[in-house]
């Protein structure tokens, strides 16, 4: 299809011009291509590992949650000029979605890492970005289920109850904000990663704070985008793995 017409579809579903977000992540259509798309691949980040891989496998757009940008202005060298010659060269348009991933009701990291905990659907937005459900479940059942859901192991700062009621959720690197988590009155805490300091304030705030991987937790969204594609369009897609650890 044409990749202006994904674009734009993509642009509207996930509100792309109407959701605030960090100044570089500059989300939407980061790279040009010819202009048309046969082979979508999806990812967390544009890295360089990940674009090569795109183009290694016949991908046309990449798509990725962490765009191009991430670290602002630049001159075009190093590892920044060898990512735009992979895309340039590769005919590799990359489409870039941060927190307009995060917050989908449908398509976002948040939601679907709910869906995969088993967590109810009268969810209420948490932290902006997140959802809060009041969900009763024992702690160790929570933790060996987030461990299945993210496919590995999961850090615990068990200061809250042993049985979880108010549950908030925040994909990503949101652990610096245990604070406001505790002030929106959740007992439980899950996120990707968060500072060091962030464990002994769980402690005593007395809120379980559950770490289960800044990458993990983020491959949902862009996953569930590649499906999309290819149900609506008929466009193959490929997830593209390149884990952190963090």
């Amino acid at each position: 299809m044409k990749l202006a017409e994904l674009v734009s579809y993509w642009n509207g579903l996930l509100k792309v011009g109407e959701i605030k977000d960090y100044p570089n992540a500059v989300n939407g259509l980061q790279v040009e291509n010819s202009g048309e798309v046969t082979k979508v691949a999806v990812a967390v980040d544009a890295c360089e590992a990940v674009m090569r891989m795109a183009v290694d496998s016949g991908a046309d757009l990449l798509f990725v949650h962490h765009g191009l940008f991430w670290n602002g202005l630049a001159p075009v060298s190093g590892a920044a000029y060898r990512k735009l010659r992979l895309a340039l060269k590769g005919n590799l348009a990359v489409y870039s979605a941060h927190l307009p991933l995060d917050v989908h009701p449908v398509f976002g990291n948040n939601a679907l890492l709910c869906d995969a905990l088993g967590l109810g659907e009268w969810r209420m937005p948490f932290l902006e970005v997140g959802w809060r459900v009041e969900q009763e479940m024992p702690r160790e059942e929570l933790a060996d289920r987030l461990e299945k859901a993210v496919g590995g192991r999961v850090h615990l700062a068990p200061g809250g109850p042993a049985v979880a009621r108010k549950i908030g959720v925040v994909t990503g690197g949101a652990g610096s904000e245990i604070y406001k988590a505790a002030a929106q009155g959740v007992d439980t805490f899950i996120t990707g990663e968060g500072p060091h300091w962030s464990y002994p304030a769980a402690e005593e705030l007395g809120v379980n704070l559950f770490y289960a991987g800044h990458y993990a937790t983020e491959t949902f969204g862009v996953k569930a985008l590649g499906k999309h594609a290819q149900e609506k369009f008929g466009l193959p897609w490929e997830f593209l793995d390149h884990p952190t650890e963090l």
